[in-house]
């Protein structure tokens, strides 16, 4: 089956997930979509100019809407990041929030009925926004939610136990943002919790909150944005929906208890969220994911 892609967003990310869509075989059909003609026209020929020297061919289009109509996923990435002044990703809220109607509505009117993946920060809140505007059903408006702040905790607590970071399970949970957290109860490391490894250590793994909480901005800070690691967890959550995997992901998806999207582990496939998970959290951790619900629907009503 021909795999077609939608991105709407070239900019540091979006152009970031093209690549390794093609450079990983995932992609047939990509069709680009960006307000900056020029730009996104101009990595269209840069990577058409890659063909030659790839072991398979991509067919792109630029600003085609309607090119959506039979793509089995369409990637959002648009937002302005420089706008995160305070390292507040809700500070994108009001910018993106006006993007959404006109791009919903061509949505809409091209027909397209597959997976939609949501990277645009405020992520939860713009997933629920995507989700309403275009009337798909929940299960298929995805967000990438805290897939990637999952992998910062793994980096962090592998650095510390000196392993590879595929050796480390577990899970941050909430929004993808200040109110995220690590549940500690879920990790483990070599496949024995991390309690067992930490208990004749001087430090607590609540000392490595911090880190995990802060990798973005540091990535951030030193060049303006960030761009690999959020591409490589979308590109994951892209493979997990095409091969339809039914792979446990922390993904930014709607939860009736707390009438919100936000991160909490669900089976990914080829119709989205499949099914979902219920982990057994300790009483600390149920009340910080209850507070973390409850700072997603505030601060996306101010």
């Amino acid at each position: 089956m021909t795999t077609k892609i939608g991105i709407i967003g070239d900019g540091h990310v979006g152009c970031t997930v093209a690549h390794q869509l093609i450079i990983s075989e995932l992609v047939d059909d990509l069709v680009m979509i960006d307000v900056n003609e020029k730009k996104v026209k101009a990595d269209a020929v840069d990577f058409e100019d890659a063909m030659a020297n790839l072991p398979n061919h991509v067919n792109i289009k630029v600003n085609d809407y309607s090119a959506l109509k039979d793509a089995q996923i369409v990637i959002s990435t648009l937002g302005k990041i420089s706008l995160e002044t305070k390292g507040d990703r809700f500070e994108e809220l009001e910018f993106n929030k006006k993007q959404l109607k006109p791009i919903t509505d061509t949505i809409k009117k091209s027909g397209f009925n597959g997976i939609l993946l949501v990277i645009s920060n405020p992520v939860d809140a713009i997933t629920n926004l995507y989700q309403q505007l275009t009337g798909l059903p929940k299960e298929h408006v995805i967000g990438t939610g805290t897939l990637l702040d999952t992998a910062r905790m793994k980096k962090v607590v592998a650095q510390k136990f000196d392993v590879d970071p595929r050796s480390v399970s577990g899970f941050v949970l909430g929004e993808h943002g200040d109110s995220q957290f690590t549940a500690w109860s879920t990790v483990k490391v070599l496949q024995q919790p991390i309690s067992e490894f930490t208990q004749d250590k001087s430090w607590r793994v609540e000392d490595l909150d911090n880190e995990i909480k802060e990798g973005g901005f540091t990535v951030f800070n030193g060049k303006g944005y960030t761009n690999y690691g959020v591409s490589a967890a979308a590109v994951r959550i892209i493979r997990t929906i095409l091969t339809d995997a039914r792979t446990e992901l922390p993904v930014s998806s709607f939860q009736e208890k707390y009438g919100t999207y936000m991160s909490y582990p669900a089976v990914v496939g080829r119709e989205g969220i499949v099914a979902k998970i219920n982990l057994k959290l300790t009483a600390a951790e149920e009340e910080l994911l209850q507070k973390s619900a409850e700072t997603i629907k505030e601060k996306s009503q101010a």
